[in-house]
């Protein structure tokens, strides 16, 4: 074991992106009993217009500034540079590990790991799962090693909480020899819907137990069904593509548009990949924006359009998830939209009155916890928080908790 870490110090929590760069700075103390965030930022439009900004706990902003010059259109390069910014804001207090977040853990990786040669190999090897974003995470690792000699790196996977699963929710009607090789659903956000049911675990312990659909809507969206806190099904599958519509993720589509699109269209596989990935969903269908509060606020029936098949498809699946669990006890609002859009929380819930739902409209508007009418199926409204997942794993796997 490290002695460093038997020291109270600093935790860096990474999430490396195709474009950009998000991080959480926490500070650990009592070997490892309190953990509590510092700072956190981003770098965003890397390959375009790279700008950094961070903010303190209270929200107060410590910088803002543009990094266009120094953009060469790679994550590695302007890592580096962020990582001489932190050290200027740690002087006295020791780095003691970094954990990051994984898109694809792929059929191995069922927990969070500490970073080896062996696991970097399997995770360059997952990079046909997920093209656009496990070669960040990838590249993230390997520049905090060369940066941070011997630094403890711990590793947590999007997809690993959705091991759970039973056979019916994980497998597509393919050959089986497909499947063996990998060709399956995998599910994200796992670790979104881990955070979420160790929050009902500490605050309604009798809804944990029971049925919840957690719906992760954001500019990537999902839904998860939930059982006595254990992924059943959830709606992202083989790829980030599945399930709802998306920002500019087209969601789910009949396989046969594919093959019209490549041979009546003349579409290969990288046209579509940026198809799919950056010019569908919200974008796509309403030719203004990706971002909901854009569309909410536009008076053009295209945004309305866009708006509407959102939400019909997000009540859609959580009919669905209540059918794989066996019924409901809960839902649960997490993420940018369902988290501050009362808009989009409305009209999801008044597809679900047959299920025993009904808002609080004047609680949903306030964004209060509970949200459900009187004689409603219980609603909430319940922040995510990813980066101290990840922080809580990394400080439990490398034992910070009882090295002092």
């Amino acid at each position: 074991m490290d002695p460093r870490l038997s020291h109270d110090g600093a935790l860096l929590v990474l999430n490396s992106g195709s474009s950009s760069i998000k991080f959480t700075v926490f500070q650990v103390a009592d070997a490892g009993k309190d953990i509590s965030p510092l700072f956190s930022g981003q770098v965003t439009g890397i390959g375009t217009a790279a700008e950094f900004s961070v903010k303190d706990v209270s929200g107060v902003s410590l910088a803002r500034e543009s990094w266009a010059e120094r953009d060469t259109g790679g994550v590695a390069p302007l890592l580096r540079d962020l990582i001489a910014w932190i050290r200027t804001r740690l002087p006295d207090l020791p780095l003691l590990a970094a954990g990051h977040r994984v898109v694809h853990g792929g059929a191995g990786f069922h927990h969070p790991v500490r970073v080896t040669n062996r696991v970097l190999d399997e995770l360059e090897s997952l990079i046909p799962l997920a093209p656009l974003h496990q070669p960040q995470n990838v590249s993230a690792i390997r520049v905090l090693a060369e940066s941070f000699d011997g630094l403890p790196q711990i590793v947590c996977f999007d997809t690993a909480f959705h091991h759970s699963q039973p056979f019916v929710a994980k497998t597509y009607g393919l050959p089986r020899q497909l499947s063996e090789k990998g060709v399956q659903r995998y599910g994200f956000h796992g670790l979104s819907y881990e955070f979420i049911a160790q929050r009902l675990r500490e605050t309604v312990p009798e809804v944990a137990e029971g049925r919840v659909v957690v719906a992760h809507l954001g500019n990537g969206s999902s839904l998860c069904g939930l059982k006595d806190g254990r992924s059943i099904d959830t709606t992202m599958g083989f790829s980030a593509l599945e399930g709802v519509p998306m920002g500019t993720r087209s969601g789910s589509l009949d396989p046969g548009i594919l093959i019209y699109l490549m041979r009546e269209m003349g579409m290969d596989a990288d046209a579509l990949e940026h198809l799919l990935y950056q010019e569908s969903g919200l974008l796509g269908v309403s030719g203004i924006s990706n971002d909901m509060r854009a569309l909410l606020e536009s008076d053009r029936p295209e945004a309305k359009e866009a708006v509407d098949l959102f939400c019909y498809h997000v009540a859609k699946e959580i009919g669905g998830l209540s059918c794989a669990l066996g019924g409901l006890d809960a839902l649960v609002f997490t993420a940018g939209i369902g988290e501050h859009s009362a808009p989009v929380r409305s009209r999801v819930c008044s597809y679900l009155r047959f299920l025993g739902i009904t808002l609080d409209e004047e609680a949903n508007d306030r964004g209060d916890t509970a949200i459900a009418a009187d004689g409603s199926l219980p609603v909430y409204i319940i922040p995510t928080n990813e980066e101290f997942m990840i922080a809580r794993h990394a400080v439990d796997l490398m034992n910070l908790r009882n090295a002092a």
